[in-house]
């Protein structure tokens, strides 16, 4: 595989990095640890500026090329956070801190982010400026959006922004990207059932928001059997079912749904909350019940710009000597908030035959750095060429 030289020289140094961060997860905002260790090896790259607590505790360096003539400014980005999974992986370097565990790999986007903006620092042979944005909270914080609101795309001008993410089951160091809608918009919600509780003996006497609410799961299926297009992606998933009792022989009073919505746009978004309210109020009103539903809009679709997916692959070929056709994700991605402010693209990057992401025997291939430190530092030098 075509990575750069330096990228193999430097790929024992990243693997350090990547599982001393393994070892020591950060769940949320709170990666403390990680924002200090990234902020200390930036300023000992070299990196013309160094700024942390943005988006609570993200952190940004700029690295500006051997000319500025271009006025070109791109962002690559990497996430820092970890799970609340408990580690099974029996590694050496295995989680250190029960109950929190790197097993969707941002470990390694980190590390392999480092690694590119280390060499950038080194050869700044490139026409512009980069900067390298590392990121908490993606695990369902919104930390893209947090470092947004706090200025990010305007405080240093980025006019571009890129991101990866390891995949499980493609070959190690193969790329695969789409453009248009990625990864989908991931929406959750909570219904409250109210009908009449009793004793089970006599469900004559009460309005049984057991039966209604499991009728209302069934009913929810509709949405994207008969409400939406069937080319449209919209996968409506209750995911939680409590009554207010526990006991065997009591009716309960109330049943709270939980559940998730995942779309691939903004009309199907739109259908889908309202479907699920239209559907909930009715069931419950044939028997004789009311329902109160929640709904929280998450995470946007993810939507890659065209231009910029062209690019992109285009780097991966250069790599890898092909770039695949990526499918649509029905997961959600908080880039999804830095793509809505500027143009870019994001690209999977192959992890070999390894367990998935969110699995307790999950682990980043370390085999894959060279590549994706490669990606990355290709994309600043063939956006930006030095004259």
């Amino acid at each position: 595989m075509p990575v750069k030289n330096r990228f193999a020289e430097l790929q024992d140094e990243i693997t350090v990095w990547r599982r001393d961060l393994h070892e020591n997860p950060e769940i949320l905002y709170d990666t403390h640890r990680t924002s200090a260790i990234v902020a200390d090896k930036l300023k000992e790259f070299g990196c013309d500026e160094v700024v942390t607590g943005i988006g609570q505790t993200g952190v940004v360096g700029v690295i500006k090329g051997k000319a500025s003539g271009s006025g070109k400014v791109i962002g690559l980005r990497a996430d820092m956070d970890a799970l609340p999974i408990h580690e099974q992986t029996g590694l050496d370097y295995a989680s250190k801190t029960p109950g929190a565990m790197h097993a969707c790999g941002h470990d390694g986007h980190t590390a392999m982010l480092l690694g590119a903006a280390k060499y950038l620092s080194e050869t700044r042979n490139f026409d512009g400026t980069v900067v390298v944005i590392f990121q908490p909270a993606e695990e369902g914080g919104a930390g893209g959006k947090a470092m947004c609101d706090d200025g990010l795309m305007d405080r240093w001008g980025i006019q571009e922004v890129y991101g990866m993410h390891n995949w499980p089951g493609r070959p190690v160091g193969s790329f695969a990207i789409r453009p248009g809608a990625f990864f989908a918009a991931t929406d959750v919600f909570d219904i409250e059932f109210e009908g009449v509780g009793g004793h089970a003996a006599k469900p004559h006497e009460t309005v049984d928001t057991t039966v209604m609410a499991s009728q209302a799961v069934l009913s929810l299926q509709t949405i994207a059997s008969r409400n939406a297009d069937p080319v449209d992606q919209v996968v409506v998933s209750v995911t939680s079912f409590e009554t207010s009792s526990k006991a065997f022989n009591v009716i309960p009073q109330r049943v709270t749904l939980k559940g998730t919505v995942r779309t691939m746009s903004a009309e199907m978004r739109d259908l889908a909350e309202k479907r699920i309210g239209e559907i909930c109020q009715g069931v419950a009103a044939t028997f004789g019940g009311t329902a109160k539903l929640n709904y929280h809009r998450n995470y946007p679709v993810m939507v890659n710009a065209e231009e910029q997916t062209d690019f992109a692959a285009e780097v991966a070929r250069s790599i890898s000597g092909t770039c695949d056709d990526a499918p649509l994700v029905m997961g959600g991605e908080d880039f999804a908030f830095m793509l809505e402010e500027r143009p870019g693209a994001y690209i999977l990057v192959g992890n070999g035959d390894t367990a998935m992401v969110h699995h307790p025997e999950y682990n980043f291939n370390d085999d894959a750095i060279p590549a994706g430190c490669s990606w990355w530092a290709e994309v600043v030098e063939k956006r930006m060429p030095a004259a």
